[in-house]
């Protein structure tokens, strides 16, 4: 009879670390979607400043032309 005792134990400390277990892993997959969010939301950003930085650098190139351009022609001062 003790056996059976000893064996009843054994199996609901299994049963114990198995539940602990499927919540340590439950626990980290809840933690991983977080962090699956938080780094689309940061890539997101990434393109959008990306693009941002993108536009701005074609405006500059616009306006570096525009100068060239202005420095070639006869400077017009109107005066009153």
């Amino acid at each position: 009879m003790a056996e059976k005792a000893d064996y009843k134990e054994i199996i609901n400390e299994y049963k114990d670390q198995i539940r602990i277990l499927k919540d340590e892993v439950d626990e980290m997959q809840s933690k991983l979607k977080e962090k699956d969010g938080a780094l689309k939301r940061t890539t997101q950003k990434l393109e959008n400043t990306t693009e941002d930085f993108d536009q701005a650098n074609s405006e500059i190139k616009k306006l570096e032309e525009q100068i060239k351009t202005l420095k070639g022609k006869p400077s017009k001062i109107l005066t009153h």
